[in-house]
């Protein structure tokens, strides 16, 4: 089968997926053949969803499959291998025809088993919560326009009422890597409640939503008179393996308080190695920098530190 014919009969099924799936449809890159489904359960509030973004290739489906990924931060282990088995038997079993139908809705069938056999996981304990006092942390071609460019937050927030509403939130400049792209989106937090709040709402919008991965870190600060600092810390993969530990150590060494930082990610197809965790920290550090929540150096050394810096430069 030409290359022709192999491009015409990706358009006829792009087409057909667009019709059948409507909004839980997304054309990430339509130049690179890039695009999202969003799968459910069925029910009105579904409990399990599936995003599974695909990226064809030239010779698909005539000679190859679609490469693939999986998003769902519940979807791990041998859950996630026995799944993976089933789409690459079901590929076989159809070698030289289209195959994403059929794929999103074994996916499907495989999230209505799950409510049948009243299978329950707790989506809170993937949060990699902790819970300790303060201590001294040392020294230590994509659309651009995935997200409006809103104002940075100059403003941190009140303590008092916040726990009951969603915070402002700023959104960064995108980067791009060999087709992979990567957006960072900042918060004000006091509450631990507030996390969900802000990537609840970060999910309000489609491409956010369909990103590969939507990696978070956040460190809360509690202070009470006579009493040590509480710190309430977290983090969440996504699906990017020790990205999630790697930003939350960037928050602890710069020493930020009250704050959520979320780094989108979308695959362009390409694999990036470290330099993956390069571009996530690097777009954490950015986002935190516009913000006001880095501190001057000077600054945290106190003002006899401040002053004798200010000697030496005489």
């Amino acid at each position: 089968m030409s290359g022709e014919d192999n491009a015409s009969l990706q358009r006829d099924e792009v087409e057909a997926l667009a019709a059948i799936y409507g909004d839980d449809w997304c054309v990430v890159d339509a130049d690179h053949h890039i695009y999202c489904i969003q799968i459910t359960d069925g029910q009105d509030k579904p409990q399990w969803t599936v995003c599974i973004q695909v990226i064809l290739p030239e010779n698909y489906p005539s000679e190859a499959p679609p490469e693939y990924q999986l998003n769902a931060p519940w979807l791990r282990g041998e859950e996630r291998l026995q799944l993976e088995a089933a789409l690459a038997d079901l590929y076989c079993e159809n070698i030289g025809e289209s195959i994403i139908y059929l794929w999103t809705e074994k996916i499907r069938e495989m999230l209505q088993n799950k409510i049948s056999s009243s299978d329950e996981v707790d989506l809170e304990a993937l949060r990699q919560v902790t819970i300790s006092t303060e201590t001294d942390h040392g020294d230590d071609d994509f659309d651009p326009e995935l997200v409006e460019i809103s104002s940075t937050v100059s403003e941190h927030g009140t303590e008092n009422g916040s726990d009951c509403e969603c915070p402002a939130i700023a959104h960064g400049e995108c980067v791009t890597d060999r087709r992979s792209t990567f957006q960072p989106h900042l918060a004000p937090v006091f509450h631990r409640s507030q996390v969900k709040m802000v990537l609840d709402k970060l999910c309000e919008n489609k491409k956010i939503a369909n990103a590969t991965h939507n990696i978070l870190a956040y460190r809360i600060v509690q202070r009470h008179p006579q009493k040590s600092p509480i710190v309430i810390q977290g983090c969440e993969d996504d699906g990017e393996t020790h990205a999630g530990s790697r930003m939350l150590h960037l928050l602890q060494i710069l020493d930020v308080e009250n704050v959520m930082v979320v780094v989108s990610r979308w695959y362009g197809g390409i694999h990036l190695g470290p330099d993956r965790f390069k571009h996530i920290n690097n777009c954490t550090r950015t986002i935190l920098d516009q913000s006001d929540y880095i501190k001057d150096k000077e600054e945290k050394k106190g003002p006899k530190a401040k002053s004798s810096a200010e000697k030496k430069k005489r």
